[in-house]
């Protein structure tokens, strides 16, 4: 984990499941004993409006409250965020920041389209990867396998077992199957520049 604190800001639209993985993410991680905050960032919003969710996960107790201004990570479920002022993607980056985006687009392509020096750019096609695995267009659970390659959180054995675990109390074997397939081909498929 790289430092105390790993910080993390999800960039998405309603109904991507951005909340449901800066969530999941946060509890996952208890099982290894580390700490994790997991929240949303929105208002009355709709489906397809842009939100954001914010994971924490430290070794230590979390004190912070507040969502997360300069993130170490940045991941974007929806890529047309990118050309999105009022989205912030870039807000708060800095080149030590990572970007994980979910688009079929090169790890170059759009490390060019964020302009941010230095940065270092990930790209998995995360919303073809759910619609193959479990059909429909949710790319949370497969940007949070593809995170595992970014930064080694947990192992992505760790990651299904946490998913199994939580997702069979909420969905049919079907879905918690169809969401195993995807976070490992996330982590398989996941490229950089």
């Amino acid at each position: 984990m790289a430092g105390p604190m790993v910080e993390i800001r999800w960039h998405a639209r309603g109904g991507q499941g951005a909340k449901t993985a800066a969530m999941f993410l946060a509890e996952a991680v208890l099982d290894k004993g580390k700490f994790g905050q997991g929240f949303p960032e929105y208002g009355p919003e709709r489906r397809g409006a842009p939100v954001r969710g914010y994971t924490r996960i430290a070794d230590a107790p979390i004190r912070r409250h507040c969502s997360v201004e300069e993130p170490d990570i940045v991941i974007v479920l929806d890529s047309t965020l990118l050309e999105s002022k009022s989205a912030g993607v870039t807000a708060g980056t800095s080149a030590d920041t990572v970007f994980l985006i979910n688009t079929s687009e090169s790890p170059e392509a759009i490390g060019k389209r964020l302009d941010v020096d230095g940065a270092k750019v990930y790209t998995v096609d995360a919303t073809q990867i759910a619609l193959d695995s479990f059909g429909r267009s949710i790319p949370n659970m497969p940007m949070v396998g593809a995170l595992l390659v970014v930064e080694e959180l947990m192992t992505i054995d760790e990651l299904k077992i946490a998913l199994a675990k939580r997702f069979s109390q909420k969905f049919s074997q079907a879905i918690v199957d169809g969401n195993v397939t995807a976070v490992e081909r996330a982590y398989k498929e996941l490229r950089s520049a």
